[in-house]
């Protein structure tokens, strides 16, 4: 049997429903502000945020894997997503085998791999059902906007500029990588199943790099923006980076909670995500 429609769930999300979008934002600030509390009074060592995110980021690759592999389609997957995630890991990758190599290393490494064959298999083995109309935002959107926020602002390390370059181009093309993806389910009107769980642990991903960054911040009595001397404003802009995409992905994370507690599979996009 279904879901009752008068399931406490589904009174509440028709309240948020019918409310202004300033009612929605700022109830969305507030969950996000009681999230990132209860992170920061749970959660001592909060490096561990960057771990859980980057260890949720490759388990979304995997259900992309499981769905190419057991249903012999990317439908619904936007190939110009895979490439930009490709991009900026392979620039993080390198920056972190030049700044630090550690546990994020390893983990960028596999996300990487993994990433790379995705984009073999929509590319070749699958191609006949990549919907490459759907998948329509041009990637110099995103690429080129990232390259010139790098040019002129990144971090103040004791590196080669280019390598700093480099870095803050791959924040700020992450920040926006999944924008592709939101395009095309947009224009599909949908997401599947697998499909949604990738871009959930996007969302969850995103939600944690933020997390960490704020509560930093908090701690500090917002003196760690001023660190580095003047990198105060590439540590403003890396955060303003992570809360961007937090937001991008906002609506869509309440559209699959919202089905999965309906018993939905697919998730149903009305409007833009």
């Amino acid at each position: 049997m279904g879901r009752r429609r008068s399931s406490p769930f589904n009174t509440l999300s028709v309240w948020i429903r019918r409310q202004s979008m300033k009612v929605k934002a700022f109830l969305a600030v507030m969950l996000m502000l009681c999230s990132f509390i209860a992170l920061k009074l749970f959660v001592k060592d909060h490096s561990y945020f960057f771990i859980a995110a980057e260890a949720i980021h490759a388990l979304g690759i995997m259900v992309l894997i499981y769905k190419l592999t057991t249903q012999k389609t990317c439908s619904g997957l936007s190939l110009k997503t895979q490439e930009l995630t490709a991009i900026f890991l392979a620039v993080r990758l390198y920056c972190s085998f030049i700044f630090e190599a550690d546990i994020h290393t390893l983990l960028d490494s596999l996300t990487l791999v993994s990433t790379l064959w995705v984009i073999y298999m929509m590319r070749f083995k699958l191609k006949s059902t990549y919907i490459k109309e759907l998948d329509n935002l041009p990637l110099y959107y995103v690429v080129i906007p990232s390259a010139i926020l790098a040019l002129f602002i990144h971090p103040y390390v004791d590196h080669f500029r280019l390598n700093r370059m480099l870095w803050a181009f791959g924040v700020y093309a992450e920040s926006v990588s999944v924008l592709p993806q939101l395009r095309l389910i947009q224009n599909a009107k949908m997401a599947e199943p697998f499909t949604a769980h990738y871009v959930f642990s996007l969302g969850v991903e995103r939600f944690l790099g933020c997390a960490y960054w704020i509560i930093r911040v908090i701690e500090t009595g917002g003196t760690y923006l001023y660190l580095i001397g003047a990198g105060y404003i590439w540590l403003l802009m890396m955060l303003l980076a992570e809360i961007i995409q937090t937001f991008i992905l906002a609506d869509f994370c309440y559209l699959y909670i919202k089905s999965v507690m309906e018993g939905q599979l697919l998730v149903r996009v009305s409007s833009p995500v």
